[in-house]
């Protein structure tokens, strides 16, 4: 009999304690791991970039094209108030892809995010991406990146090329 260990979730508040100072900073020197998961390739710009009288979260660049790429994190689950940051900072960069990474992606949001990809254009992207903490038994957590919403494969590799 084989003898497996057993996965358990973390919360992100057990690894990173603060969502602005300290996991924001983390994906910024980690976009690279976030551009995998969604099937970009990410350079970090800069963080809290400002929009009007608000701070984007992460400003990054699609390598090769330089698209346009807002990143809204968000601890817990997604809500309104979250949404509408997503989309006026999307505006207020003229984003090619948007990238919102929450704990818990709400059915609601999910389909808010599908109807946005199903109705803007090709050039633009909508992903809705949970970001998970994993540990099996007792050893070091590890973080993963679930995309649940993405634009269509065909509009993914419009948006990718």
């Amino acid at each position: 009999m084989t003898d497996l260990g057993t996965l358990k979730s973390v919360p992100l508040q057990e690894v990173w304690k603060n969502e602005a100072s300290d996991f924001t900073p983390w994906l910024s020197h980690n976009i690279g791991a976030l551009g995998e998961a969604v099937g970009l390739d990410l350079e970090f710009e800069q963080r809290e970039a400002p929009v009007g009288g608000f701070s984007l979260d992460i400003l990054a660049t699609e390598v090769g094209t330089k698209r346009q790429v807002v990143i809204e994190n968000q601890f817990g689950a997604t809500d309104h108030d979250h949404l509408g940051k997503l989309l006026t900072y999307a505006a207020g960069y003229d984003a090619d892809v948007v990238i919102w990474l929450t704990e818990e992606l709400r059915d609601e949001h999910r389909q808010a995010m599908e109807w946005l990809n199903q109705r803007t254009g090709s050039e633009t992207g909508f992903f809705g991406v949970v970001v998970q903490v994993l540990r099996i038994d007792d050893s070091r957590p590890a973080y993963h990146f679930d995309v649940v919403t993405r634009p269509s494969e065909w509009r993914k590799s419009t948006i990718s090329s």
